[in-house]
């Protein structure tokens, strides 16, 4: 009988060191699939994030993706509700280019964002605006002209590959899916009608964003 209740206690205990092995493999796999979906972000070359810091001032060590798969640098780890913000601009913008006829960079992992240091979170009027300055360039002179640079919601970095820098929020997420999409309208009319983006990319000459309507 003893061997019996042993022999009992030896099957039970194999049983749960197998259960264990399974659940722990059936852990680790999730773990690695969730990490896959989080990190499906190429990694940017040097002249872009070079061109970025540039441009910004900041330097921009973390990497990461939107849940749609665009590529974000940042100085601190974004938000979710940052990330979900620019899927939702682009998404936004796709959706109003195809009604266009358009099709060419239309893909979320066709995009790459930094987010950078704002350099003031309030315009002149006190609203919640978060704006990064960058040098006046063409608009020397005019109303944007703050003393050799402006405060700009985001600018166009490259086209190819296609990214721009916007400021960082930390309220008003509503606000990044609009500058997302005003900043991706210009890369889409670049690639989708050379015309009008020739006619819309200065607005040191008038006009204003949405282009595409």
């Amino acid at each position: 009988m003893r061997r019996l209740k042993r022999s009992a206690g030896s099957m039970k205990s194999n049983r749960m060191v197998k259960i264990s092995k399974v659940s722990f493999l059936v852990l680790a796999m999730l773990v690695i699939s969730a990490s896959a979906r989080q990190r499906p972000y190429r990694y940017p070359n040097p002249a872009l994030v070079s061109r970025a810091e540039q441009v910004t001032g900041d330097h921009f060590p973390l990497v990461t993706s939107t849940p749609r798969g665009v590529t974000v640098l940042a100085r601190v780890m974004p938000r979710a509700e940052v990330l979900n913000a620019i899927d939702q601009g682009l998404t936004e913008l796709f959706d109003v280019a195809r009604r266009h006829g358009y099709r060419n960079r239309l893909s979320f992992s066709d995009y790459t964002v930094f987010i950078a240091r704002a350099d003031r979170t309030r315009d002149r009027s006190g609203a919640y605006s978060p704006d990064i300055a960058v040098p006046a360039q063409q608009y020397a002179g005019s109303d944007y002209d703050q003393g050799g640079f402006i405060y700009a919601a985001g600018m166009v970095l490259a086209f190819n590959p296609s990214a721009f820098v916007i400021a960082e929020h930390d309220h008003d997420f509503g606000r990044i899916s609009n500058v997302v999409r005003y900043e991706g309208e210009h890369i889409v009319l670049y690639y989708n009608d050379r015309s009008l983006y020739e006619r819309t990319a200065d607005h040191s000459r008038g006009g204003g964003h949405p282009i595409l309507q």
